[in-house]
């Protein structure tokens, strides 16, 4: 943080700016390199944040994350409606959550989540045309005046020491790194 003339504390968050312009979100049902998370699994690990790997779907960290930990289990087939995801995907979505939540709970000591998936641009996703589960987790006090007056939240871990931290205690099978 640092001190202006006018005597107001800033904590800036550059980083953000590229949310809110809409940066590496599709414009349409755009798959291949136009989706972020049609390109995130076959990029490395340690690039991509990606935590764990499925058959079906898989772990990654949300790049413009709520809270610190904010993970997302996307399916590696695009399709965007849950309705439109086969048997096997759901319940590799829904293996995928539990593990995740098991992960965040030893690494990180959450006193609760939030899970959820947003269908539509209406539906408030920001990534339409993806499908995709959110995993936030939540401690008591973790919402204050920085996200509704000042719009900024204030993250106290790097996205890479998270992935490390959630991948060093991901139950079962360690994940398999894709060269990171």
């Amino acid at each position: 943080m640092a001190s202006d003339p006018d005597g107001i504390q800033r904590l800036w968050a550059p980083d953000r700016l590229a949310y809110i312009q809409g940066e590496n979100r599709p414009d349409s049902s755009e798959a291949g390199a136009g989706c972020p998370f049609c390109r995130a699994p076959g990029e490395p690990d340690d690039v991509s944040l990606v935590v764990a790997r499925g058959e079906h779907a898989y772990v990654v960290l949300n790049l413009y994350p709520y809270n610190s930990g904010h993970a997302l289990i996307c399916t590696y087939r695009h399709v965007a409606g849950y309705v439109d995801v086969s048997t096997e995907e759901a319940h590799e979505i829904a293996d995928l959550t539990q593990q995740t939540i098991a992960s965040l709970q030893t690494a990180m000591g959450p006193q609760g989540f939030n899970l959820g998936m947003n269908q539509g641009s209406v539906g408030g996703a920001g990534i339409a045309a993806h499908l995709h589960q959110h995993v936030v987790p939540r401690w008591g006090g973790d919402t204050n005046f920085m996200p509704v007056v000042a719009q900024t939240k204030v993250m106290p871990q790097s996205l890479h020491d998270t992935r490390d931290a959630l991948r060093a205690v991901w139950p079962g099978e360690r994940p398999t790194p894709s060269s990171g």
